[in-house]
């Protein structure tokens, strides 16, 4: 069967809050955009799940803040923790010159399907789901797009630019012969969902001994948990 050919302007690869930011902004400017995410939807627990000041600056610049704000969020005004069993207060997000003197705690998926749902919004913002890139579509020593499966069959999608925003293990980055650079870190990580009671803190906040450490991030019902 021949692979059903789309032509853009540009192709990112993979649907996180890099790829979809970078497309809601360029169909924003009126390029035509197709972003590939070979999941069925978003939601996927234990990801970064902070929203910070910067980021909801850039909400507020876009015109995007105040139904942004309408999702379920968790505001840190401020962020402390134990070294050893003394306590300290070592980030304060009030001084910040921005319109959110916070990071506001909400889980990944809330903010995807956010974006997707205003990127939607513009004729040129084409997102696919369940399209997994699989190869780069490589001509005279060009890459001119790029080659994905999806339960209907095969896709190939032209692009003048390609953008790999599929995650540490990068099927495109490996299929372009780049090489990333391992910094490494010597640990592991659990990360788990643990109730709250009503007597627990409220605030996100962490606990840090020689070789150990526990982080506590606010979720309004329970608590996401890295230990």
């Amino acid at each position: 069967m021949a692979a059903d050919r789309l032509s853009t302007r540009c192709c990112i690869v993979g649907g996180g809050p890099c790829g979809l930011m970078l497309g809601f902004l360029l169909a924003r400017a009126g390029v035509d955009v197709v972003i590939l995410e070979k999941h069925a939807d978003f939601l996927r627990d234990f990801r970064g799940d902070t929203i910070h000041p910067s980021t909801l600056e850039l909400m507020g610049e876009l015109g995007l803040l105040g139904d942004f704000l309408k999702l379920p969020h968790e505001k840190a005004t401020s962020i402390g923790a134990f070294f050893g069993n003394q306590e300290y207060a070592f980030a304060d997000f009030t001084h910040l010159p921005t319109r959110c003197k916070f990071v506001a705690l909400m889980p990944q998926w809330d903010f995807l399907n956010f974006l997707a749902d205003r990127g939607k919004s513009y004729p040129t913002f084409h997102l696919h789901m369940r399209a997994e890139a699989v190869d780069l579509v490589n001509e005279n020593g060009r890459i001119v797009g790029v080659r994905a499966t999806t339960p209907d069959g095969a896709m190939e999608v032209r692009a003048d630019l390609t953008v790999a925003c599929d995650g540490r293990h990068s099927t495109i980055r490996e299929r372009a012969g780049l090489k990333a650079q391992d910094l490494g870190a010597p640990m592991d990580v659990l990360w788990f969902r643990l109730r709250k009671e009503a007597s627990d803190p409220g605030e996100t906040m962490g606990r840090f001994t020689a070789g150990h450490l526990v982080v506590v991030i606010n979720r309004g019902d329970y608590g996401s948990v890295l230990s």
